[in-house]
């Protein structure tokens, strides 16, 4: 539950790096949320198809909210590729289509840079020196 509440806690944060479990536990929090609020937005609501007053400010209250969630995923997204040693930069392939996406679930994905890399300290501890790795 920590490391889920962590992009929040660092809400414009774009310094430093964050593990996979930070990042993976952010994406499936606000999945949940969103599943869970589409619920009761369409029970509210008297089913699927009906609208009434209430499903409708619910349904703003929840938009405002995913506004609220927009600027700390960007900033976990940029110290989740800074932790694999790439620029935010690559975030900016996401335009391209397919492609994009899976060139960055395949970034999110992968292990961190062991050690300090240029962006930082490792956020799982794994300070490598010169001699431990001869060791």
């Amino acid at each position: 539950m920590e490391l889920m509440l962590q992009p929040l806690r660092k809400y414009a944060d774009f310094q430093g790096r964050a593990r996979r479990q930070e990042y993976w536990l952010f994406v499936l929090g606000v999945f949940v949320a969103e599943v869970v609020a589409s619920v009761i937005i369409d029970l509210a609501g008297g089913g699927a198809g009906n609208f009434s007053f209430v499903s409708g400010v619910l349904a703003i209250l929840f938009g405002v909210a995913l506004l609220g969630v927009i600027v700390p995923s960007i900033a976990v997204a940029f110290r989740r590729l800074h932790d694999t040693n790439r620029s935010a930069w690559w975030l900016l392939i996401a335009f391209l289509p397919l492609i994009g996406s899976v060139v960055l679930l395949i970034f999110y994905c992968l292990d961190g840079t062991p050690g300090p890399n240029r962006f930082g300290q490792d956020p799982k501890g794994r300070n490598l020196t010169d001699a431990s790795v001869f060791t």
